[in-house]
């Protein structure tokens, strides 16, 4: 494992992501579900349905892959974009050590900022009934991963990783996703929701994923996505030697 992590490189990479303007708009969200998570409770009973709703419909669906495309797109993205990027690469740090450790920063910001916010938005909405809020942080924990694989990548293919994670998060997921039942199965949030259903009890929380296909799609995705960085960032390095 220490051969494919770089402190420095790590140390960097979390100064870059949680410098103020980003670690704002980050924190935004979650602020935004823990706020509406209070003012439900003290307005209404708790109430596993509307625990259910807001976790699944604003957490799951919405937090958790804006913060993996700031955080993913964040990790590498602005160094390619600004060319500073030649300068960590002419360290002694191999390529894929560079994009492991890079998504590691990426993966533990996401799920600090997305699956502990969910964890105690769903205890303070329903007190953790039917397990909603461990399935639902789980559910968020795991998305991170993947999102962060996927955006990362996307951060070191083009110059726009951001828009292009935006039409992925809020057009493919959320909106093909409701409309169109196929692409469901090529969703990072129903392959989240499938290992929360396994983990809520009755039948609130619902997939169109099985458990053992999306634990696979979860895996290969994850690996195929940190390969295919790796390799263009070789290639990253070619052209800029040439």
């Amino acid at each position: 494992m220490s051969s494919l992590y770089h402190p420095t490189v790590a140390r960097l990479t979390y100064r870059a992501l949680l410098g103020r303007r980003r670690a704002m708009i980050m924190g935004t969200l979650p602020a935004l579900l823990l706020i509406i998570s209070v003012a439900v409770r003290l307005l209404t009973t708790a109430d596993d349905s509307t625990a259910d709703g807001i976790l699944g419909g604003f957490a799951i669906a919405t937090m958790v892959p804006l913060i993996g495309v700031i955080a993913g797109t964040g990790a590498i993205g602005p160094e390619i974009d600004d060319g500073s990027v030649v300068y960590l690469l002419a360290k002694p740090v191999k390529r894929p050590t560079i994009i492991v450790t890079k998504l590691i920063v990426a993966i533990g910001i996401t799920v600090a900022f997305s699956a502990i916010p969910t964890l105690l938005a769903g205890f303070i909405l329903n007190g953790n009934g039917h397990q909603l809020a461990v399935a639902y942080a789980l559910a968020a924990a795991v998305a991170s991963v993947a999102y962060s694989a996927i955006f990362l990548l996307l951060g070191t293919v083009t110059r726009h990783a951001v828009v292009a994670g935006l039409v992925y998060a809020l057009v493919w997921e959320t909106l093909f996703g409701s409309l169109v039942s196929g692409a469901r199965t090529l969703s990072v949030q129903q392959w989240a929701l499938a290992l929360a259903q396994k983990v809520g009890e009755g039948d609130l929380i619902t997939s169109d994923v099985g458990l053992p296909t999306a634990v696979v799609l979860l895996v290969a995705v994850t690996v195929a996505a940190t390969w295919y960085a790796a390799s263009k960032l070789r290639t990253l390095t070619l052209a800029g030697e040439e």
